[in-house]
């Protein structure tokens, strides 16, 4: 999967309320989806003195300024981290293809795909701080979507937002109860999704975690998922 598909795929499967092109930039309007859904991105032809407009576009709608940093932005990176500019959140994403994900399939009833979100899966997300503006934004997902309830020893253990964009499909805001973690949930959960989203045309199932989150990363790799690429952001 290269970058560009990799960058495509999350934004029609997690899209900001808005985008607008200024100059050499695109403005994301979040609305309090998180910072993917409102990091401003550069284009090839930006320069140091266009920081300051990118700045006043994010301020004028009420956020603060946000700069992702994606493959071959080197020289923004630097330009940022000269104005004071922190790194942020630096995250890595994973990709397999949906058939090895689903074989073996998820043992019966411990991942239910289902759209509209059930009221359960709602109460998940809050209780891991995935609050309205972040369903918000799975309701904005234009493609084919659902949400994936885990269950594990008959009682509801997890819940994951899953879209299609082209045939790739993109996992988001997998969530497991505390007192469910280490009893497979995840796994199911994935498991699931996958074979949800061969059904609905996707070839690749792709999703993207933090590098600090140790635990995430071991179990997409002990799937066989690999590396696809990454990124980070900028905040002062």
């Amino acid at each position: 999967m290269t970058p560009e598909a990799l960058a495509e795929a999350m934004e029609q499967t997690w899209p900001p309320a808005r985008t607008f092109a200024l100059g050499p930039w695109c403005i994301r309007d979040g609305q309090g989806g998180g910072k993917r859904v409102s990091a401003a991105t550069a284009g090839p032809t930006w320069r140091d003195e266009d920081i300051p407009e990118a700045e006043a576009a994010m301020a004028a709608l009420g956020q603060a300024p946000l700069f992702a940093i994606r493959e071959g932005d080197v020289l923004l990176d630097q330009a940022l981290q000269a104005r004071g500019y922190r790194v942020v959140d630096p995250v890595v994403a994973y990709a397999a293809p949906c058939a090895a994900l689903a074989d073996p399939p998820a043992p019966p009833m411990s991942g239910f795909a289902h759209w509209p979100p059930l009221a359960i899966c709602a109460e998940i997300w809050a209780e891991a701080g995935v609050g309205p503006a972040r369903l918000a934004v799975m309701h904005r997902a234009a493609g084919p979507k659902s949400a994936v309830l885990g269950r594990t020893g008959d009682a509801p253990s997890g819940v994951a937002f899953v879209a299609i964009s082209g045939d790739v499909a993109m996992l988001h805001a997998l969530e497991v109860r505390p007192a469910r973690r280490r009893q497979g949930s995840a796994h199911n959960i994935l498991r699931s999704a996958a074979a949800w989203a061969q059904e609905n045309g996707a070839t690749r199932l792709a999703l993207v975690v933090t590098v600090a989150n140790a635990p995430a990363r071991k179990l997409y790799a002990s799937l066989g998922m690999q590396v696809v690429g990454g990124y980070h952001y900028r905040q002062r």
